[in-house]
């Protein structure tokens, strides 16, 4: 297993640091993270990647279209500071993230290695810093409010000491780290990586460690193929290029139940990647748009029924529609009241919306508004 450092105290003892990313948040707020300093824009050199570098404003630009969100109620992302990123990072990882060769490597930006440093830090470091605090934020706030959504996140090829796939911070072993040392009642998680790439990264870091129970479903023919890695996998769904919606959702749905059957974890991290899409140039899978939301309402109904608190990272995917059909996921858990909830209370001015009851109508559901809007590796 791989050691993950921790600040010290002045015995030599670990203990929690004092950290900004588990501040109280007001009620009126819901468990929606994001900050605008996730999007990635520097000269066009983002776009030198299949991702979408924008993707994850897109989704709150679209939710805000639909009347969904309002800027005062979503969760104002932080940055995960340095000893943030060294509950689980070692300090010789984080060293090299300060040669733009190797933030060029991991992140598959060649012309990065051109840059200085301080430019890449500030331009594509800091946005993936400021998703790695949103998902440890929104995992303190799926134990408090039974769910939680952050827009970015899922950067599951990273481990303690190693980057690749665009993932740079092991923000998904972060979350859990954190609940396992801050909150008392929060002793076992399972993480249920749906993102059409194995998570090699959380597997690398959980490897030995029986407080996780890790569920990964994927192409088994693409990046990245660690077979170390496939050791710390509980229940492996391997896929084979061009599975569609059928097949995949009978998969999924089976093997959710048996591995929520078999361990009750205390939280739920889904990473649910849309690179499944039919047409991602990195997927390799044929998944519709209607069976991505039919999927990640599968997973959220499978923790409701169980009351097991849920957090959303939203990971790859890398196809410009992939942001519509994300937002058009969370209208439809919202309308399947598996979202929302105690928050949509009145006096909430400037906080995200309840879902309309048109929103919800048959007429407007996601897959109507799918079809209307319809026309890389994390």
């Amino acid at each position: 297993m791989i050691t993950m450092s921790q600040p010290q105290d002045k015995d030599g003892n670990g203990s929690p640091h004092c950290t900004q990313l588990y501040m109280d948040i007001p009620s009126s707020c819901l468990p929606i993270v994001y900050s605008s300093l996730y999007n990635i824009t520097f000269m066009g050199l983002e776009k030198l990647h299949p991702f979408d570098a924008g993707k994850w404003g897109k989704v709150i630009r679209f939710l805000k279209e639909d009347k969904i969100i309002t800027d005062g109620r979503i969760v104002e992302a932080r940055e995960a500071t340095e000893d943030d990123l060294l509950v689980v990072h070692t300090k010789r990882y984080l060293s090299r993230l300060k040669w733009s060769l190797i933030v060029a490597s991991i992140t598959e930006i060649p012309p990065l290695v051109f840059l200085p440093n301080f430019l890449v830090q500030r331009r594509v470091l800091r946005p993936l810093r400021t998703q790695t605090g949103g998902t440890i934020m929104a995992g303190k706030l799926a134990v408090d409010r039974g769910w939680a959504i952050n827009v970015g996140g899922g950067f599951h090829h990273c481990s303690s000491d190693r980057g690749g796939g665009f993932c740079a911070y092991a923000d998904i072993t972060l979350a859990i780290k954190f609940l396992f040392d801050r909150v008392d009642r929060i002793s076992r998680a399972t993480i249920i990586d749906l993102d059409a790439h194995q998570g090699n990264g959380h597997e690398r870091d959980f490897l030995d460690d029986k407080r996780v129970f890790i569920m990964d479903v994927y192409n088994r023919y693409i990046y990245p193929r660690d077979e170390y890695a496939k050791r710390a996998i509980k229940r492996k769904v391997e896929l084979d290029w061009g599975t569609q919606d059928e097949e995949y959702l009978q998969k999924v749905e089976l093997h959710l139940e048996g591995a929520l059957n078999e361990v009750r974890p205390d939280i739920l991290v889904y990473n649910a990647g849309t690179d499944v899409l039919d047409g991602d140039p990195l997927g390799g899978l044929a998944i519709s748009p209607q069976g991505i939301i039919r999927r990640d309402e599968v997973v959220f109904r499978a923790a409701q029924r169980r009351g097991i608190p849920i957090l959303m990272v939203t990971s790859g995917g890398y196809q410009k529609k992939t942001a519509r059909i994300i937002a058009d996921s969370i209208i439809n858990l919202r309308c399947q009241g598996l979202i929302g909830g105690n928050e949509d209370g009145e006096g909430s001015e400037g906080c995200v919306g309840g879902v309309s009851l048109m929103m919800c109508s048959a007429s407007s559901s996601p897959s109507s508004v799918l079809k209307e809007h319809a026309p890389n590796t994390i």
